[in-house]
Parts: structure tokens; C-alpha cells; sequence
């Protein structure tokens, strides 16, 4: 299940379910962690060949003397000791074969693949006759395919082989608005009976991590919270120092105590403004609001700031000199 109501995510789920209708090849790129192999199963879930097996292989940990044996198949006796056994291809025929980190294939590796996906007949090793398959190919891969193409470390004619059809995961930077909901639904996961809960400050921090592992590394947070945490709510505290201090001087979602929705949304349309390197558009589009609304989340994160800069000073508290913040429309 494709989690999140993020603009991108929303296009995602739309091109899967379009794609899924037919049988050709997918490409589907994206960082480690963002979920490549969840598009792949959705793909195959929703797809015609959904009663069929679902076989996925990591080719990075494929050895590229037993490629042919592990994707082929062997023929029994072929060696002393050796008992035969069917390859991924036919394992998955008449459904899906999920190809991950395909870029990691060696040269002689990728040239065996493009035979096989010329005319999907197979021929296992040690065997006199090649046999049909009728499996749908669908490759992942964390690297520009085309990049590597260019630097001649991928064979362009299986690039073409491959590409066509594609599918770009987005990773989770670029979808924050959806880490609340993923974060519900790994404590699901966890806690079925949903007794642990995530305090404002921590979810903020949450929120505004980049995330460079993504939902991956967002998964083993939690589980990290969820082990450690002594309460039914998890707090700054239980997360990882990176994640709850943020710039690593005081915690994100530490910028005051008022922790009223409308300043939650103002601290948080503001970060992802500097995410944006001070595009307006961009975050606008986003946070899917209007410039209008943008506008006015960041007056009030401005009048709250200054309001709080004139209590601290009566209180005699230092207050460090604001930068100003640098923010276009292109």
C-alpha cells in the first residue's frame, strides 16, 4: 500500500494504477529506502497477473558466475553433487519478476539479460533446449540508468530494453507532509491496539528531517522509539539525537512553547521554505497551498518571533541577532 495524500504521492498512485493495466516492462527509479519494491508489488497486485507469483531478486548480491544458475535455472547432474532447480524466470512465470538495483549487474551479467528479454526463452545450465517463459519484467534501480549509458558502465541496448516505461519514486524529502501519516501507520504496524502515541514536538522533528534513508530508515526510528520509549508517548527524548535536535544546537519543535495548531503550521511552512532554498513556488506547490496562504504562515511566524524576541529581552534573556531569510518566486 502506497501511503500518503502528498501531491506526488497522489500522481504516484495514479501512473501505478495505469501502468499496472498492462504487461509491458517497468523501470522504477528511486533512492534506497523510498519503496521501490512497494511499487513493484502494486504493480503486480493490481495488474492481470495478480494470481500469479510475485519473485523478487536482489541482482546486487547476485555473484556473476551464478547468474545463469540463479535467474536460468540447472539441469540435474549437471555437476558432481549438483541437484537441479528451477531459475527467478521460471519461478515467476506467469506473474511478476521483480529485478532490484539492476544497475549493480555486471557487463557480462546485463548481456545475458538482454538475451533472455529479447524473446523471454530461458535455458537453464547444463540443459540441450530452451524453454518459454511468460513473466512480467519489472527492474528497479537507485542510480540514473542514462547516466550510466553515458559513462559506458550499462549497456545501452538493454537500457532501451528497459526503459519506456517509467516510474520515478519520490523519496520522502520531497513528501514530508505525508511523514504523520506513515508514522500512524508504522506504530499500526507495531501497536495494533494504537496505544503509542507521538507528542507535538517529536512529530515536528519527524516532519522536518530530510531523510536519507527514507521511509526505510523512518521504520527503524520508530522501532528505535518504540524500544526505548518508557511511556505511551514517544518523545524528543526517545528519538535520535540527529532527528530531534535537527541543526544539532536545540530541538526541533523547541522554537517556543506555544504549541497552538496555527504556529505548529507556521514553523513548519517555514522550514520547508528553507528546504526550498526561499522558493515560494515551490514550496507552494509542495505544501499544495496557495501563495496567499503561504503568505500569511509566514507573517505570523514572523509577528510570533517578534512578540517572543520582546518578552525574552524584558526577561532579560539574550536573544541572538535574526538573519534574514532570502525568498524568491521563480
Amino acid at each position: 500500500m502506497l501511503i500518503g495524500d502528498s501531491a506526488v504521492m497522489q500522481a504516484l498512485r495514479a501512473r501505478v494504477a495505469r501502468v499496472a493495466r498492462t504487461s509491458f516492462t517497468v523501470l522504477v527509479e528511486g533512492e534506497s529506502g523510498a519503496g521501490k519494491e512497494l511499487v513493484g508489488r502494486e504493480l503486480h497486485a493490481k495488474g492481470p497477473r495478480a494470481r500469479g507469483p510475485f519473485v523478487a531478486v536482489n541482482c546486487a548480491a547476485l555473484v556473476d558466475t551464478l547468474v545463469e544458475a540463479e535467474l536460468f535455472g540447472i539441469e540435474d547432474r549437471t555437476a558432481t553433487g549438483v541437484r537441479g532447480r528451477r531459475g527467478k524466470f521460471e519461478l515467476a512465470d506467469r506473474g511478476s519478476l521483480f529485478l532490484d538495483e539492476v544497475a549493480d549487474l555486471a557487463p557480462t551479467a546485463q548481456a545475458k539479460l538482454l538475451r533472455v528479454l529479447q524473446d523471454m526463452t530461458i535455458e537453464r545450465v547444463g540443459a540441450v533446449s530452451v524453454q518459454q517463459v511468460d513473466a512480467r519484467i519489472i527492474v528497479a534501480t537507485n542510480r540514473s540508468l542514462h547516466d550510466m549509458v553515458a559513462a559506458g558502465r550499462f549497456r545501452a541496448d538493454l537500457y532501451y530494453r528497459l526503459a519506456g516505461v517509467e516510474i520515478v519514486v519520490p523519496p520522502l524529502r520531497e513528501r514530508c507532509e505525508d511523514v504523520p501519516r506513515l508514522v500512524q501507520h508504522f506504530l499500526g504496524l507495531h501497536d495494533p491496539a494504537a496505544e503509542v502515541c507521538v507528542d507535538g514536538p517529536a512529530m515536528e522533528a519527524l516532519t522536518v528531517y530530510d531523510w536519507p534513508g527514507n521511509v526505510r530508515q523512518l521504520a527503524r526510528v520508530l522501532e528505535r522509539a518504540l524500544a526505548l520509549s518508557t511511556s505511551a508517548t514517544i518523545t524528543l527524548a526517545d528519538l535520535p539525537d540527529h532527528i530531534a535536535h535537527g541543526d544539532g544546537s536545540r530541538p526541533a519543535g523547541s522554537l517556543e512553547p506555544d504549541g497552538s495548531l496555527r504556529s505548529w503550521s507556521s514553523r513548519y511552512v517555514r522550514r520547508v521554505l528553507e528546504r526550498c532554498d526561499g522558493n515560494k513556488r515551490r514550496a507552494c506547490d509542495i505544501l499544495d497551498i496557495t501563495y496567499h496562504t503561504l503568505q500569511s504562515h509566514l507573517e505570523y511566524g514572523t509577528e510570533f518571533e517578534g512578540r517572543t524576541r520582546a518578552r525574552r529581552r524584558q526577561a532579560g534573556v539574550s536573544v541572538p541577532r535574526p538573519q534574514a531569510a532570502v525568498c524568491s518566486l521563480e
